[in-house]
């Protein structure tokens, strides 16, 4: 079946967050999702975690090769305590908007229902700070938002969320160069192999098929996140690779999302062997996928 690229709304903080600081000359979401590695591969964290990105890998993990493959540099800053986050995030702000995160997503509590740290990341753009409250387009849907200072540093301390350190932020973004987006998709492709080469995505598959056909997998972690993001990131890389000719890759890159995606409704409703056979298909395309990469010594 043709792959039909996707539009809509979804997880996509860090790239949404990305696309508004590169402002007038941003690329599509898809392309910067796509060069940060994340589509290409799966992951069982502590065996009974799920996420349908490659091993080992994180949002910090990929943004700096995705800087470069996209022709943009950024300054990290990073800050010991929150008295130093926020006196440089207003320094930071005198040049313009600053992206921000990893921060806890459980601290934002300008978004329904959140009460408290849910070991969540999130990135967002701060746009204002002033003694009271910080303002920010947070790309959950909600711009202009406006939160109270101590709840924004109790986010941005992270002390649930897995990886990254405390009060990070990028400043400084400038174009270095002008890179088309299918040249920033050529030059991303070496890092889909090196991200697909890590861990046993295949295995990865198979053990997730196997909790949610016992009923042990974590339901809400999937039907609310991680298949959803899942299925677009793999949905745009397939879009993306199509681009540039690869086009066994892409048409493999379509079934995974397509088969990530048909897990959506087995998981809400409980259809587990459907789910579970979903997955079971899944597995052996990442090699399939691998197989139909050119190496970065053919790119």
């Amino acid at each position: 079946m043709t792959h039909f690229p996707y539009v809509g709304s979804g997880p996509y903080c860090y790239s949404n967050s990305f696309a508004m600081v590169f402002g007038a000359d941003a690329p599509s979401t898809a392309v910067i999702e796509t060069a940060t590695g994340s589509p290409f591969g799966m992951q069982l964290v502590n065996g009974n975690l799920p996420f349908f990105d490659p091993c080992g890998w994180t949002p910090e993990a990929g943004f700096d090769g995705a800087l470069t493959a996209l022709g943009w540099s950024s300054t990290t800053v990073r800050a010991t305590d929150a008295g130093e986050a926020l006196s440089l995030l207003r320094e930071s702000l005198v040049d313009g908007p600053v992206w921000v995160g990893p921060v806890e997503m459980g601290h934002l509590r300008h978004q329904p229902d959140m009460t408290g740290p849910i070991g969540a990341d999130h990135y967002v753009v701060v746009i204002e700070v002033d003694d009271e409250r910080v303002l920010m387009h947070d790309p959950q849907g909600f711009p202009y938002a406006s939160l109270p200072l101590d709840d924004f540093v109790e986010a941005w301390r992270i002390e649930e969320v897995g990886y990254g350190k405390p009060f990070t932020m990028r400043t400084g973004f400038t174009r270095i160069a002008e890179v088309s987006e299918v040249d920033a998709i050529r030059a991303s492709v070496p890092i889909a192999v090196h991200w697909l080469s890590q861990g046993d995505n295949g295995a990865a598959a198979e053990a997730l098929a196997d909790l949610v056909e016992a009923g042990e997998h974590p339901r809400e972690h999937l039907i609310h996140f991680a298949v959803r993001v899942g299925a677009r990131r793999v949905a745009d890389a397939a879009t993306c690779l199509a681009r540039t000719g690869l086009i066994r890759a892409s048409r493999i890159l379509g079934e995974q999302a397509r088969l990530i995606g048909s897990t959506q409704h087995p998981l809400v409703v409980g259809d587990h062997k459907r789910a579970a056979d979903a997955l079971r298909a899944l597995a052996p395309t990442y090699d399939e996928l691998l197989t139909a990469l050119p190496s970065p010594l053919q790119y």
